[in-house]
């Protein structure tokens, strides 16, 4: 018997939509970073972007526990003494709450130039509103998945 491998005539791509109100930040970057490299599936294949492509409403509603919200994200500019950091209360109350839960993703993700490809199957809304009707998305509720991907505040 021999080793099944995909091949891209095998891949099967689902739209999956994800209302992240309410849902621990971790625990959703998890779910999401295995949809994107497509692990539930049976068909895996470490070496293809086998993933769904993902959609994230609801962006700026997320729960972190503890005291996550004032833990820094730092980013160096490129010059010297060209180190920043923002608490990720202020980037959910910024312009782009959106990247609090990009970066969660990507960090999950292995690096490499196919986790760069399959980042691209990720879109992360703040609002409830996204322009990706027209691929009639499936609904994934994270929520009632486990008890635990909820946090009672």
């Amino acid at each position: 018997m021999k080793t099944f491998t995909a091949t891209p005539s095998d891949i099967d791509k689902k739209w999956i939509l994800i209302d992240a109100e309410g849902v621990v930040l971790g625990r959703l970057a998890s779910i999401v970073a295995m949809r994107l490299r497509g692990k539930h599936k049976p068909s895996f294949t470490p070496h293809m972007d086998m993933g769904d492509n993902v959609i994230i409403i609801n962006a700026d509603k997320i729960q972190m526990t503890g005291k996550k919200r004032e833990e820094n994200f730092y980013w160096h500019t490129g010059h010297p003494g060209g180190i920043k950091s923002r608490t990720k209360q202020q980037i959910l109350d910024g312009a782009h709450p959106e990247r609090v839960v990009v970066n969660a993703v990507k960090r999950m993700l292995p690096g490499g130039p196919l986790s760069r490809q399959q980042m691209t199957n990720l879109r992360v809304y703040a609002s409830a509103d996204h322009p990706h009707e027209a691929q009639s998305p499936e609904v994934l509720d994270v929520k009632a998945m486990n008890p635990k991907n909820t946090r009672s505040a």
